[in-house]
């Protein structure tokens, strides 16, 4: 069976390393391999994805990075995780688009064509993180449902566009003004028009951010379909859910807003810690809003081997929501004893941040390197899966690539 006909799924009690087709340097629990049917034609010629990319599901797509693929300071197109709850749009036309500001707060309803923004309003470009709120779901225990994410859920690119709050506020925000929520075209599983797949939103602190784009280009290019053509918002640093793709109406609402996925339990966590597998009340959840700090080695790939007496160069990437991180460390000891990496400054806030070191080993032998993150309040990512909650969101254990000193 070729490797794109499959997903590889894993549960690691500890730890496990996935090379190719073949699971190595061991791990206590595995469940071995899922079939999913893919469709034609290929999902990694038509999204333009590296052929390493993880596909989850097809119904809708959603497909991941692994982490070697997201060396990149810049995440280019091929190597960007895809997460859909809906049906990608059909038959776009991006001449007639256009974007309606509407709902209970706002001044005066207004609608705007894509040509329209581009003209009337500054233009920007930020490189902002945005991370799946369900990144590293496939660890949880007891298992969460939803999208089992390893750690590819996460990419930094660059944004060009306008601020959203620079259209609100030509439409006007009233006073009593407290949450944005999106309305977009893609379509629901159903075929409903009546049902949206997902409209989320943000506090008006977060809509008002400079950071906060009505984008319309994606790495100096118009915006992949697949990724939000014609016109995505982007809300870096939150969960990637709050960046609604395909977006043709904003409302200023005068609550917070009750769109699809914004009630019940999607996109929240318990208010107070609770028991693995403890059920949660609805009313007892909290809506997620800032992503906690976390890293990725991106180089090199887990499963490295190296001879007796070199030193090994580790590279990759930390952030931290709205924080930036302040300090990056490695340990080769199961996290016994740490060592400092140099870490480097955002390019701009909401952008991930480069990290790299020099590893030495005392012996021969099989190793862990560790990569930890604190961000600039002194919060540190834990070194095991931080507390359990019912839809396996907020993974930020530290992460680990396999090393053989031979």
């Amino acid at each position: 069976m070729k490797r794109r006909d499959f997903v590889k799924k894993a549960t690691l009690s500890s730890f496990a390393t996935i090379i190719g087709a073949d699971i190595v340097f061991g791990s206590n629990i595995i469940e071995g391999y899922k079939p999913v049917a893919l469709q034609d034609p290929d999902p990694f010629k038509m999204f333009n994805k590296s052929n390493e990319m993880v596909v989850l599901n097809d119904k809708p797509w959603n497909i991941e990075a692994q982490a070697h693929l997201l060396d990149d300071k810049v995440t280019p197109e091929s190597k960007m995780f895809i997460r859909n709850n809906g049906l990608v749009p059909e038959d776009i036309d991006a001449s007639t688009w256009t974007l309606t500001i509407d709902g209970e707060s706002v001044k005066e309803k207004k609608t705007y064509t894509l040509a329209e923004l581009k003209s009337k309003f500054q233009k920007h470009t930020y490189q902002l993180t945005l991370e799946c709120g369900g990144n590293g779901r496939s660890e949880f225990n007891p298992p969460a449902k939803g999208n089992q994410w390893t750690v590819g859920a996460v990419h930094c690119a660059n944004w060009t566009g306008v601020r959203l709050k620079d259209v609100l506020e030509d439409a006007g925000i009233k006073d009593d003004a407290v949450y944005i929520g999106f309305h977009a075209a893609d379509m629901h599983l159903s075929r409903n028009p009546s049902k949206e797949p997902i409209s989320r939103g943000a506090p008006m602190a977060k809509a008002l951010q400079n950071e906060t784009l009505l984008a319309f280009e994606m790495n100096g290019k118009d915006i992949p379909l697949v990724h939000g053509y014609p016109l995505r918002l982007v809300a870096g640093g939150w969960p990637a859910s709050v960046s609604g793709k395909w977006v043709n109406r904003i409302s200023i609402r005068d609550q917070v807003h009750d769109g699809t996925k914004m009630l019940g339990q999607a996109y929240r966590v318990p208010c107070e810690p609770v028991a693995p597998g403890e059920k949660v009340k609805d009313e007892d959840m909290c809506i997620i809003e800032s992503m906690p700090v976390k890293s990725l080695i991106t180089n090199p790939k887990t499963g490295v081997m190296i001879d007796e007496g070199n030193s090994l160069q580790i590279r990759g990437h930390a952030w931290a929501g709205e924080l930036a991180v302040s300090e990056m460390e490695y340990s080769i000891d199961f996290g016994s004893t740490w060592k400092e990496c140099a870490i480097e400054k955002p390019v701009n806030r909401l952008a991930w941040q480069q990290f790299s070191a020099t590893v030495e080993f005392p012996k021969k032998g099989y190793y862990e390197v560790w990569a930890r993150a604190t961000d600039e309040r002194g919060q540190s990512q834990p070194m095991l899966l931080p507390g359990w909650n019912p839809k396996g969101y907020l993974n930020n254990a530290c992460h680990r690539i396999a090393v053989k000193v031979k």
